[in-house]
């Protein structure tokens, strides 16, 4: 392949992609669309919004048990302190993994989903398999996620509604007394804050 050829199949667009921004072009033009709006909107979802905001309350839980505390009593009022808020008319419950316990996340009528923790919902979170099967066999689902608990784990699904959200505290890994609050939210995963996953150093590392 030659270097021009390799220069364009590398700039290519997937079809989508070019719809979006043939839509973006359109709609600048036509002064209908700030591109610096625009733009701030697309920084906010990818740099603020999203996994990283999640990850960061789970380890300010790890780290500072009257955060965690109050998490348990009353979680809107916990995220709020930390400048964190669920849109209007919806609240976050938060259930905390226990060696005993493995909590699950899952929407069985549509996808409602923490926006504010969690960013957008993984294409997963809403397909009907998914929403079905997490209530009748989540042993197995997991299992299909890569993660095997053992059968003495009790595993706890909760469902979202429109009006109430949940967020997962996984638990802890074992040999983190040395990591700062950064350090501990970098090995934080969306899949974890679901309960599709648990937090492995190793896998984060990889």
């Amino acid at each position: 392949m030659d270097e021009n050829t390799q220069h364009q199949h590398d700039n290519e667009l997937s079809d989508i992609e070019a719809k979006v921004k043939a839509l973006e072009t359109l709609l600048v033009a036509k002064g209908l669309v700030n591109p610096a709006a625009l733009d701030a909107i697309v920084e906010t979802y990818e740099t603020k919004v999203g996994p990283r905001i999640g990850a960061g309350v789970v380890a300010k839980a790890w780290t500072d048990s009257k955060f965690a505390t109050q998490l348990r009593e009353n979680a809107d009022e916990a995220i709020r302190s930390l400048g964190i808020g669920e849109r209007p008319g919806e609240r976050l419950r938060v259930v905390f993994n226990t060696p005993d316990t493995h909590n699950l996340i899952v929407c069985t009528l549509c996808s409602c989903y923490p926006w504010a923790l969690l960013g957008l919902p993984p294409t997963w979170y809403k397909a009907p398999a998914y929403r079905s099967r997490a209530v009748i066999e989540p042993r197995a689902v997991l299992s299909e996620f890569g993660l095997d608990l053992p059968e003495s784990k009790e595993i706890r699904v909760w469902d979202s509604t429109a009006e109430l959200r949940y967020l997962v505290i996984p638990e802890r890994p074992a040999d983190t007394d040395g990591l700062s609050e950064a350090e501990l939210a970098a090995l934080v995963s969306r899949d974890a804050m679901i309960g599709t996953a648990i937090v492995d150093p190793a896998e984060a590392a990889r």
